[in-house]
């Protein structure tokens, strides 16, 4: 494949992959259960990330890949590996993009009343589609602007919010600790409502992977992730949890609005910031349509990754002037196909989709930090001079990292609204880890040169 992405390019993929509609609309949810201590759940889930995309951008920058913790957790785990990490991450990618079509449609058709929503989904299904089946620059160029805007829509947000906390925004007097410390304190719903917030925070991360698929196509591979891995670590603090501090801080955690508009347009709308319901709906627009683009093109990379390994069809990875087609063509394809689900049978093979993918991201995390554990002293030996990038205090923080994905599993275990899920998704992995490790013993029983795609 090509190398058409510039290091500006992977900078605000990073960006883009951080600040996504899960932040804007999603973390209402999890501030209604956990109220204040919404600041400690995203601070505690972003630590985990930092790890996580450190123990990522190390193996990446030692060997950027398309396939990215796909190829890492085959050369340090199993063929069985790659295949289950990768195909479930290619099935989460390609239900995301339905879910993301059916949020922008929806904001679409509040905006045009009587345009039907399937029409805004196939529109938005055809433009990035046709970016990504086009050079990868493209692709680039537009998740470029789609970041710089939705950096700029935060950094406006915080700026005000800070403004207000301190009293010097026009209108506004500082609220002080009265909403950090009043209706219930703190941790109003105890630590059962907390846990609820930690889950929602741990999946609000998810999609910062792309930044390590699209290094393998930028000019300078190693030094290109290397450096979108480091300038990651602070902004998930800034955007994140800063955004939580400050929404908390401005308005009561139990105001209705915040679930119901969503916690920006909620702040916004406390602090008497005109037009800002429409604003933060063109924010959060703009932040669906990113993440439309970003995983069509993680969904193909990844797909193509796989069949060149010999772990998928091979017609599938094809490649056409540098950009795998036929991957993007279907990888959309069946984003489409989850839409018109949402539509036909919403209540259950839709909501069935929905529980499959709950909990994949933990999964990949999971072969993630394996990987790594293993990958370390064999990069150590074999070729030290690619550890551009080197995970903290090894192999402590990676043991840590693996502790805390193991709390947070037996979390989802306890939860009844998450239990659905997590036995879900752990069915779909047990079904791809067999069907890999089947795959496995019959590529090496079979003679040289023989099922090798």
């Amino acid at each position: 494949m090509s190398n058409g992405l510039k290091q500006r390019h992977l900078s605000m993929i990073a960006l883009g992959g951080v600040i996504g509609a899960g932040l804007f609309v999603g973390s209402g949810a999890g501030i209604a259960a956990a109220g204040p201590s919404i600041v400690f759940a995203y601070a505690a889930s972003g630590l985990l990330v930092m790890l996580v995309m450190r123990m990522l951008g190390e193996m990446s920058a030692a060997n950027p890949a398309s396939g990215s913790f796909s190829v890492h957790a085959e050369r340090a785990i199993g063929p069985w590996a790659g295949f289950t990490s990768g195909w479930a991450f290619w099935f989460l990618l390609c239900v995301a993009v339905g879910l993301e079509g059916i949020g922008a449609a929806e904001i679409m058709s509040g905006w045009l009343p009587g345009t039907p929503e399937w029409a805004w989904v196939a529109l938005f299904m055809v433009i990035f589609c046709g970016t990504n089946l086009a050079a990868v620059k493209n692709f680039g160029e537009f998740e470029f602007w789609f970041a710089t805007l939705k950096v700029v829509a935060i950094v406006v947000f915080l700026v005000i919010g800070v403004l207000a906390i301190l009293g010097v925004l026009p209108g506004s007097e500082a609220p002080g600790t009265s909403n950090l410390t009043g209706e219930g304190g703190f941790l109003p719903n105890g630590s059962e409502g907390f846990i609820i917030g930690l889950l929602a925070s741990v999946f609000a991360y998810g999609g910062l992977e792309t930044v390590t698929i699209a290094a393998a196509e930028s000019e300078r591979p190693a030094e290109g992730v290397a450096k979108a891995v480091r300038t990651a670590m602070w902004r998930i603090g800034v955007f994140y949890v800063g955004s939580m501090a400050v929404i908390v801080t401005l308005v009561p955690w139990d105001d209705p609005a915040v679930a119901e508009k969503g916690p920006y347009v909620a702040t916004l709308d406390h602090l008497g910031i005109p037009g800002s319901g429409q604003i933060m709906n063109v924010v959060v627009l703009i932040a669906l349509l990113s993440a439309m683009n970003a995983n069509i093109y993680g969904a193909s990379r990844m797909a193509c990754s796989l069949v060149a390994r010999g772990q998928g069809p091979r017609k599938l990875g094809r490649v056409f002037n540098g950009v795998p087609r036929i991957a993007v063509l279907t990888s959309s394809f069946f984003g489409f196909v989850c839409v018109l689900l949402s539509y036909w049978r919403p209540d259950d093979v839709f909501a069935w989709l929905l529980n499959m993918i709950g909990a994949v991201i933990l999964v990949v995390w999971f072969f993630t930090a394996a990987s790594q554990l293993m990958l370390r002293r064999r990069t150590e030996r074999e070729a030290p001079e690619r550890l551009v990038v080197r995970m903290w205090l090894f192999p402590g923080l990676t043991w840590v990292a693996l502790a805390a994905m193991a709390g947070v599993f037996v979390l989802m275990a306890k939860e009844p609204d998450t239990r659905v899920q997590l036995l879900s998704t752990g069915s779909l992995t047990v079904a791809l880890a067999l069907a890999g490790y089947l795959l496995q013993r019959k590529r090496a029983a079979a003679p040289a040169g023989v099922g090798k795609g």
